[in-house]
């Protein structure tokens, strides 16, 4: 493609992208295709020949855009956010035009000093410990499982990256936690048969208490207790684990903490949430991810560690080919994760925290989390509604109860969320507390304003009526 041509193309995809930020509201925010409808539509060879951009373009509006699920629409409230902003996407054009692969210092300076600063200024923004040292992930699923093997060779003596484990390590979460660390445990080697799921009080914390019990009980059966992970703002209720107590435990029985904060931990720029990170001097590792709740495009994970030598230690490998003649002088980030090759996630950030300012991100998360209590009083104020766990952040688990048996509630709660996403105005997910079913309902876009809220509870509520009704 000449120059202008793509001059040409690049004018006409920013201007749908901007048409597209603005007018998103009018989508149904779930796709609803059928499926295979798309891969119907696509042809099921390559084409031979060049085709025009002209064509390419308009098969994406018509083929691939009645695809596509709306995580940016103002009635997203389903899982958790993944909200980005205009200077983020700015930002990820900038990156691709330059196509810069960032594995070390050498093959982009800019990228490896700007992550460095990037990182520290989150680092001051979070209040973490002076020491601690970020690198950013792809994703907090990641993080976790860097820091599994960081706890891993931490627990052998580093040994275990050249023999292999010669003893059966443990990892210990709540039962509250996210998949991604079975799924860490299972690839880090401990095994699942190694992960201990501790019983969650009755707001879904863990409870230390029977932490400590799981470690000694180990212990006395020559297990080693390597890694335990630690919540703020666990996936189904957004609970928070009492860090401070388990900080505490962790140093006693010489137990790697590593606090998963993927969602919540935006949260911790905001005075009054800071308490969430109480005991946080305990931590050897923590995530969270700005591709979240920060207004910065998916990928970008914010992954710290106490120590960086551990981690470095962990991942260092030194081929003749990676080597230059300024590696004592500088990071290469090669060697702080898994990945070799890394794209410039860091311009993204940067641009985000530089455009919105420290004031401006903190208003932002601020006012979602005013309007998840606003939508809490609604609930605990509705006669057949009910609250089913604390609201911290911009989560509200709530779900409909008129006094039948559970089985009967857990189908009439189906049905509803199912109602509600056929609508198109709004989307919801679900999860199950104490085996009851319920609803999520998630305030975190960008695009997403009062007036979305309220008309996504009188939909909620009318909806419901009709249901009781029946």
């Amino acid at each position: 493609m000449e120059t202008k041509l793509f001059r040409q193309h690049g004018h006409q995809f920013v201007d749908w992208v901007a048409d597209y930020m603005e007018n998103v509201e009018n989508y149904p925010v779930m796709s609803r295709v059928k499926p295979g409808e798309i891969r119907a539509k696509l042809p099921a060879c390559p084409p031979q020949a060049p085709e025009s951009m002209d064509s390419i373009f308009r098969d994406f509006k018509e083929i691939i855009v009645p695809g596509i699920t709306h995580w940016q629409h103002p009635g997203w409230h389903a899982y958790f956010p993944a909200n980005n902003s205009p200077a983020s996407i700015l930002a990820e054009l900038l990156t691709a035009g330059i196509g810069a692969q960032c594995m070390v210092w050498q093959t982009s300076p800019a990228a490896a000093e700007l992550e460095d600063v990037v990182l520290e200024w989150l680092r001051q923004m979070l209040g973490l410990p002076e020491g601690f040292v970020g690198v950013i992930q792809d994703t907090a699923s990641t993080a976790t499982l860097c820091a599994l093997l960081c706890a891993r060779e931490w627990a052998t003596d580093f040994a275990s990256n050249e023999k292999g484990l010669s003893l059966p390590l443990v990892a210990y979460a709540s039962q509250e936690t996210h998949s991604s660390v079975e799924k860490g445990v299972k690839i880090a080697g401990f095994g699942k048969e190694n992960l201990r799921l501790i019983p969650s009080d009755d707001e879904f914390a863990m409870i230390p208490e029977k932490l400590e019990e799981a470690i000694l009980r180990d212990k006395e059966k020559g297990l080693r207790p390597a890694c335990v992970v630690a919540t703020i703002g666990t996936t189904s209720s957004t609970a928070v684990d009492p860090l401070a107590v388990i900080g505490r435990i962790c140093r006693r029985q010489n137990v790697w903490l590593h606090v998963d904060a993927a969602y919540a931990g935006t949260a911790a720029i905001l005075p009054e949430k800071q308490w969430v990170l109480e005991g946080k001097e305990d931590m050897d590792s923590f995530v969270f991810n700005p591709h979240k709740w920060m207004l910065t495009n998916f990928d970008c994970s914010a992954y710290f560690v106490k120590d960086a030598g551990r981690l470095v230690r962990t991942f260092e490998i030194h081929p003749e080919y990676l080597k230059t003649g300024v590696d004592p002088l500088v990071k290469n980030y090669r060697d702080w994760g898994i990945q070799l090759g890394r794209r410039f996630r860091a311009l993204k950030l940067w641009f985000v925290i530089r455009s919105y300012g420290v004031e401006g991100l903190q208003a932002f998360v601020r006012e979602h989390i005013r309007l998840a209590q606003l939508f809490k009083g609604w609930v605990e104020r509705a006669g057949n509604f009910e609250l089913m766990a604390p609201v911290h952040f911009g989560v509200v688990c709530f779900r409909l109860n008129d006094g039948r048996d559970e089985n009967a509630l857990t189908q009439l709660n189906k049905t509803l969320m199912e109602r509600l996403n056929a609508t198109g105005e709004i989307f919801l997910t679900h999860t199950t507390l104490r085996g009851k079913y319920t609803l999520r309902f998630v305030i975190g876009q960008r695009t997403t304003e009062e007036r979305h809220v309220r008309h996504a509870w009188d939909l909620i509520a009318s909806t419901a009526e009709e249901l009781l009704r029946k």
